[in-house]
């Protein structure tokens, strides 16, 4: 008996081997499975609530004054006078530049001379046509003469009010582009002028759009220099014409710019606010995309249930809800990727 236990010795040895190792593998998996189902996942989350939501059109757009214009001089002639600063603020008539005109002012003192003497002379022809000593004719040929030295004086007068170059409109001048002295010709550029109290800008958008677009219609514009800054303007009008080349519609809106943030000259970004609605939405980071449907994270009792959900429009990091959860619901929006159905979390506000 002690020989065939001997025997067996080795098979036995080799079965309890064998044992060992499936327990040994086994064990592993199990502990690890165990901990999964008692772990803990960090989420964050926040509730569904109703929102503002903008259905709109987005379009862009060169921003440029409400007025503007490059100062010239209708006349070559030396600069006597330079009145005004770079970047200065003036008003409307404000002078500018005074260019030498004594030449137009001796003008007028000899027209003005001419004119006195000439109504002088019709004075007394017309004393004596009264005294019948004279003709009507006489009178009529002085009148007329006088009456064309007036005009010549109204004409020099005008010239010599060109020599002096005021700000047609109240804004901001750029650049002087003249100095004391200088002679400038015909069409040189004195300076720029902007209106800056308002900023126009044009931009097209689809003619599908067309039906949804109208006057003093609300506008939004951004621009990279203003990053948090968000500027309202309104549609001041609307061309009567579609490019039948591109199929687009042109607008033009004006924005308020009482604080001369805007520049002529800015790249914005437009949109055209079309209805304003109060909606459910939860951030795009909540929603988990599988195939064709979408999935969200709700907490409930410290566990992650998940949902399946039906959206709707997106719109700047949101998405509408269409159904699959209500107002007030928490969700998961950060962490929902390390969640399977029935994890228990632990949740913070975000």
């Amino acid at each position: 008996m002690f020989a065939a236990i001997s025997r067996r010795l080795p098979l036995l040895l080799l079965v309890g081997v064998l044992i060992a190792l499936v327990i040994y593998l086994q064990w592993p998996e199990n502990t690890t499975t165990k901990k999964q189902h008692q772990r803990v996942v960090s989420v964050k989350t926040t509730q569904i609530a109703l929102a503002e939501f903008k259905d709109s059109v987005e379009a862009v757009g060169t921003s440029r004054a409400n007025e503007q214009v490059f100062i010239t001089s209708k006349y070559s002639d030396l600069v006597d006078e330079v009145l005004f600063q770079d970047g200065e603020t003036v008003e409307k008539g404000d002078i500018l530049v005074r260019l030498n005109s004594r030449e137009e002012a001796a003008k007028v003192k000899e027209l003005q001379a001419n004119l006195a003497e000439s109504v002088a002379q019709l004075n007394r022809f017309q004393d004596l046509y009264k005294q019948k000593a004279t003709s009507q004719s006489l009178v009529d040929q002085q009148e007329a003469k006088t009456k064309a030295i007036s005009a010549q004086l109204l004409s020099a007068k005008i010239k010599l009010a060109e020599f002096t170059i005021k700000a047609p409109f109240s804004g901001i001048l750029g650049f002087r582009e003249i100095s004391l002295g200088a002679l400038i010709n015909v069409g040189d550029v004195i300076t720029s002028l902007d209106d800056l109290s308002t900023i126009k800008v044009d931009f097209s958008i689809p003619e599908r759009y067309l039906t949804t677009v109208s006057i003093g219609q609300r506008i939004e514009a951004t621009n990279t220099a203003y990053k948090e800054k968000v500027f309202i303007g309104k549609i001041s009008s609307i061309d009567s014409r579609i490019d039948s080349v591109t199929r687009t519609l042109k607008v033009r809106a004006e924005i308020p710019n009482a604080d001369h943030k805007l520049r002529a000259g800015m790249l914005l970004n437009l949109q055209v606010v079309r209805k304003v609605e109060q909606i459910l939405q939860v951030p795009e980071s909540a929603v988990i995309p599988i195939e064709d449907q979408h999935f969200i994270f709700i907490v409930e009792a410290d566990k992650a249930i998940k949902k399946k959900l039906e959206i709707g429009r997106r719109h700047r990091g949101f998405v509408e809800v269409i159904a699959g959860v209500e107002v007030g619901t928490e969700v998961v929006v950060e962490g929902a990727l390390k969640l399977r159905d029935g994890t228990t979390v632990s949740a913070q506000e975000k």
